[in-house]
């Protein structure tokens, strides 16, 4: 299911539905218009970060072009948070509907779920969404829209192959590049011509579940996805070659999430590195992957969820003086490259692959871009957050970093358990983590681990943005009972810090003097 570009197929299956779809994020018979004598910006990729681009340049009254080959919307609306959240809230209705006898004495659900429906219910909320981010809308919005293949022929000049037969010549005085990204499949034999081998996009395309899945690396996705399928009754190994999962999050984070997906039916294998996949059955249909020393496991579909790389293929580069390696784009903290004339924003860059970077990157490159502006990339605070159960959400300084600095960090804790409304639901696993320069209230990073941890995460993020401190926190006052309560308490654990002793004998012998009055 594999395929090397969008537009050998765009999206399966055609259904009511993905119909829908397309009609607005890449409309058959679409007629690319007259190009403009000059554009005050042209913009490649119609994902988050061109998109948000995009709109912007023509809100300020920039004469602008708009070139995607594949789906507007890009990878968050087609195949990554759209159709994953989706798929992810039916998977935890199911699991909830299987254990609500422990909440309410009531008869357990049983049976796996209509795994069809759930796919379907995906594909009717994506193309719900989907006119947001229409080649209808944003050409009423003020740009042009272009479908096609986009490649820079010069330092000032994009040629477009339009799937209308066309070849359009835009000229720009400047230009985003937001191409964004694709599912990186590892040099593993095999893996690339096995039919049942599945990325983060194909699987979406799914409409009947695999009863086995294997799962290739341990990261977001592959946690993410691993879950619901288990959830919804697939039978699921999860296969990660480093020594945990999760490995760039808070080491006390992964063993809580590991414990979870186990609960739901996850085998976890760490150290376990695939050396070779090929197909099951003489059909081709199948897989059967060879693990560490020789071990084959089999299954009916194997997902590859081993990162992203940047989509810079094909794009003409090097006409346009723009450099680049295997990570990305290069560009400078003002988002531009190495072409004075063009910018790059979001997963074709180097750096945090979010959809909501891509799109606080793109607000700072559009001003730069067309007005001098000096925004600047590193004055940016990304949280991030993997929506498993229970979620992991972090913001600022990674956990290496933490303990490179050592006593520099005060890092303060708090147990979920310690919060009443955790304990009322019977979600008590978890916990929240802040890193505090030491001696001060300045807020360096933080981790939550919970339910609602990514909704939890943002306050401390706006905090670290606006320069607030953690004591902000204890001075707000909170309904109860509320999970954001662990945050009052995180900076009620502050507090006692300054209660030294001294400072304790102090205001004792402060208030036995004022007994006498």
């Amino acid at each position: 299911m594999i395929t090397d570009t969008p537009t050998e197929s765009l999206v399966r299956p055609l259904d009511d539905h993905n119909l829908r779809l397309l009609s607005e994020v890449h409309p058959p018979g679409w007629t690319n218009p007259e190009p403009a004598s000059r554009y005050d910006l042209v913009v490649v990729g119609g994902g988050s970060g061109g998109l948000v681009s995009s709109a912007i340049g023509a809100a300020v009254g920039g004469r602008v072009a708009l070139v995607e080959r594949g789906l507007l919307g890009g990878d968050c609306l087609n195949s990554g948070c759209v159709p994953s959240k989706a798929v992810l809230r039916s998977a935890s209705a199911w699991a909830g509907a299987r254990r609500a006898r422990e909440a309410f004495h009531g008869p357990e659900a049983s049976g796996d779920g209509d795994f069809a429906a759930v796919m379907e219910r995906m594909r009717r909320i994506r193309a719900d969404i989907s006119p947001a981010d229409s080649a209808a809308r944003f050409t009423e919005l003020g740009s042009d829209v272009f479908l096609g293949s986009g490649r820079f022929t010069g330092p000032d000049r994009l040629e477009v192959e339009g799937d209308d037969g066309s070849t359009r010549t835009l000229e720009f005085r400047r230009a985003i590049i937001a191409t964004g990204g694709r599912p990186f499949l590892p040099p593993v034999p095999g893996l690339d011509t096995t039919p049942d081998v599945l990325t983060s996009e194909s699987i979406f395309w799914l409409e009947s579940r695999p009863e086995t899945l294997l799962v290739l690396g341990a990261g977001a996705i592959g946690c993410e996805l691993a879950q619901a399928f288990a959830r919804l009754g697939s039978r699921v190994v999860l296969l990660e070659a480093g020594d945990r999962i999760m490995g760039r999050d808070d080491p006390d984070a992964a063993p809580l999430v590991q414990a979870s997906l186990e609960v739901d039916g996850v085998e976890v294998r760490t150290g376990a590195a695939v050396a070779g996949v090929e197909s099951r059955d003489s059909d081709g249909s199948g897989v059967r992957a060879t693990v560490g020393s020789g071990e084959a496991l089999e299954a009916d579909a194997l997902l590859v969820a081993a990162g992203r790389v940047p989509n810079t293929e094909g794009l003409g580069l090097e006409a346009a003086g723009v450099e680049a390696d295997r990570s990305g784009v290069k560009v400078d903290d003002r988002l531009r490259t190495t072409n004075r004339r063009i910018w790059a924003v979001g997963d074709v860059v180097p750096g945090p692959r979010f959809t909501h970077a891509a799109d606080a990157e793109a607000r700072i490159a559009v001003p730069n871009a067309l007005f001098f502006g000096r925004g600047r990339r590193s004055k940016l605070v990304i949280p991030r957050c993997t929506y498993t159960d229970p979620e992991v959400a972090h913001v600022g300084i990674e956990p290496h970093e933490v303990a490179a600095r050592g006593e520099d960090v005060r890092t303060l804790t708090l147990s979920f358990e310690d919060v009443d409304r955790a304990i009322t639901e019977g979600a008590v696993e978890g916990f929240a983590r802040v890193h505090l320069k030491a001696g001060t209230d300045t807020i360096l990073g933080a981790t939550i681990v919970g339910a609602g941890a990514g909704d939890l995460i943002a306050p401390l993020s706006v905090a670290m943005n606006e320069g607030m401190g953690l004591s902000a926190f204890g001075n707000a006052v909170y309904p109860y009972p509320t999970r954001a309560e662990v945050l009052r308490k995180l900076a009620d654990l502050k507090r006692r810090d300054a209660l030294t002793p001294r400072t304790r004998g102090i205001m004792a012998r402060v208030l036995g003097f004022l007994r006498r009055f």
